[in-house]
Order: C-alpha cells, then structure tokens, then sequence
C-alpha cells in the first residue's frame, strides 16, 4: 500500500514515496555514491588544504619554538658570562680595597712613627735648650750674688791671697 505524499500539484509534479518496494533503490544508490564521490572530492579537498594549513602552521611554531630556545640558550650563555665578569669585578675590588686599606694603615704607622720621632727629638732639643737657659741663669743669679757677698767679705790680704791662688793653679795646670 503506497502513500504518496505530493509536493505541488496533483498532476505531474515532485513527490515522495516512502514504500520501499516501490521506490527506486538502484537510483538512490547512483545518487548517494554520486554525492560521496562528488563531496569526496570536494571535502578532500577543504580538508587536504586545511590539513596542509595545520602542519605549516605547525613547522612555523616548532621553527620559532627552536628559535626561542636557541635565543634563550644565548641569553642564558651572556648571563652567566655577565656573573661571571661581575664576580671578577667584585673580587677585584675587594682585593683592590684590602690593599688600599693595608696602604693606608701602613702609612698611617708610618706618619705617626715619623711624629713621635720629631716629637722625641724635638723633647729631647727642648730639654736641652732649657737646661742650658737654667745653667746660664744659675750662673748668672750665683755671679750676682757672688758679686754682692764677696766686696764685704774680702778685705785687701784676702783679695791678695786670692788672686796669688789663681795665678797658682794657672801655672800648676
């Protein structure tokens, strides 16, 4: 029993038939096998381009991939060549300011080892000077007064006596 069912008009129209019996199967399968040569062809081909579009898509990435680590391995190389003459600097400016500090010391005990020096010398001249101030003071200060007791104690036999001494020891030494 066959139902058709119309689209259009009644008479000569387009129409579907859902009896399998009575519809054509070997035309189905002429179209079908059409339509997945023709969308075989056609889809293929989409999806051959889009496929070939993800593997250069692909190869560009793993080319800048390997770029970026090659990059990285060169900054990475600079950087520790850079710590590397950092560390050299820093030691060598240690080493420079422990021999600045060591020089520094040395002529510090140097300058002061040369004061006290000049300061002993300049003691000792000082010493000197005024001992020999205080002698010629002394002698002075006894000569005045020698001056000043001998007139009164000395009388002209005394003074004789003195002077015939002198002359004595004079000739004697």
């Amino acid at each position: 029993m066959a139902i058709p069912l119309l689209l259009g008009s009644h008479g000569g129209g387009f129409g579907l038939n859902l009896d399998l019996f009575d519809t054509n199967i070997i035309n189905l399968a002429i179209v079908i096998a059409g339509l997945v040569w023709f969308l075989r062809g056609f889809l293929g081909g989409i999806l051959e381009r889009r496929r070939a579009t993800i593997l250069a898509d692909l190869k560009d990435a793993e080319d800048r991939l390997a770029a970026a680590a090659a990059a990285l391995a060169d900054v990475q190389q600079g950087l520790s060549q850079s710590q590397a003459k950092a560390e050299k600097i820093r030691a060598d400016g240690v080493v420079r300011a422990q021999a600045i500090r060591l020089d520094s010391e040395r002529r510090t005990v140097e300058e002061m080892a040369r004061i006290k020096l000049d300061s002993a010398s300049n003691l000792d001249a000082e010493a000197a000077r005024v001992t020999a101030q205080l002698r010629r003071e002394a002698a002075r200060l006894a000569i005045e007064k020698a001056l000043e007791v001998l007139p009164g104690r000395l009388d002209k036999a005394a003074q004789a006596r003195l002077i015939d001494q002198s002359i004595q020891s004079l000739g004697n030494a």
